[in-house]
């Protein structure tokens, strides 16, 4: 709402003071920090291929994206409601394994993270995705590619490469580093993942799943990590992808609510560090699910 006037003397027009003042409501805008991370994809059966991590976004200063990338730029945000989801991981597979599920916050979505290659015949390449998954392994001689990954948020899956009788898979590829290759007996190590100090203490996520081989399996990619499921030993299916995850920071002053179907882990209340609360997204039932910053 504005308000004006203006004064006039008794020496006419040569002495009119004109005097305006405009009182505007104060207008309040918030910097966010955030870290949205995919769901991890699950592995492959039997000598499969490591699954690929979700694909990770940050915008949090002094720290990375995914794939080498710098933070994002700085966030500043009008009170409103924005839309929040959270990526299921991908199931590990009795062939393929199943990629991971997208993760957003407003804008800023990362792309989930891709399958491991079954290594049982014929074996298969791994899936892209956030990060790309390994490619299988097989007891024959052949070669099986890793996925590709996503720039700004992961990197590809590591190659199989085998000879006859003895097989191993490639690593699923992470947001900080590559897939391992399997080469022989050897599986793929997981590529590695990155770390983020947006809680007040430094966690790494989003790393890869190893490959499987001859008496060799992965694991099971932790929850809220976008971890990429490990692959599946001789005769045994892939394990799965990690759950992906949003994390926001901002003023404690600002006031937050969610919508009906969103999980926060302090159970909506975030956690104070330093001069900001931070909010932990573990789960979003529907695809509809929204945050309001006030």
């Amino acid at each position: 709402m504005g308000y004006g006037g203006f004064l006039t003397g008794n020496g006419g027009d040569s002495s009119r003071i004109s005097v305006f003042e405009n009182f505007l409501p104060r207008i309040r805008a918030f910097n966010v920090e955030y870290v949205v991370i995919a769901g991890g994809g699950g592995g492959g059966y039997d000598g499969g291929g490591g699954g690929g991590a979700g694909g990770y976004r940050s915008n949090v200063s002094g720290e990375s994206s995914g794939r080498g990338a710098s933070a994002e730029p700085a966030l500043i945000l009008l009170p409103g409601t924005y839309g929040v989801r959270v990526g299921a991981g991908g199931a590990g597979g009795s062939f393929n394994g199943v990629p991971g599920v997208t993760s957003s916050f407003h804008t800023f979505s990362t792309v989930g993270g891709g399958y491991g290659g079954v290594g049982d015949s014929p074996a298969a390449t791994g899936g892209s995705g956030g990060s790309g998954g390994g490619g299988g392994g097989y007891n024959s001689t052949f070669t099986r590619a890793g996925g590709a990954g996503t720039n700004g948020q992961g990197y590809g899956g590591g190659t199989a490469s085998n000879s006859a009788g003895i097989y191993g898979a490639g690593g699923g590829g992470g947001a900080g580093g590559v897939g391992g290759n399997g080469s022989g007996g050897a599986v793929g190590a997981a590529g590695l993942g990155v770390a983020s100090s947006i809680t007040g203490s430094s966690v790494t996520r989003a790393s890869g799943g190893s490959g499987g081989g001859a008496g060799i399996s992965g694991v099971v990619g932790p929850v809220n990590t976008g971890n990429g499921g490990g692959g599946g030993g001789s005769s045994v299916n892939g394990l799965n992808g990690g759950s992906g995850v949003v994390i926001l920071s901002v003023p404690s002053q600002t006031i937050v609510t969610f919508s009906e179907g969103v999980t926060e882990a302090n159970g909506g209340t975030g956690a104070v560090v330093g001069v900001n609360t931070v909010y932990t997204i573990t789960e979003t039932d529907t695809t509809d699910e929204t945050v309001t910053i006030a």
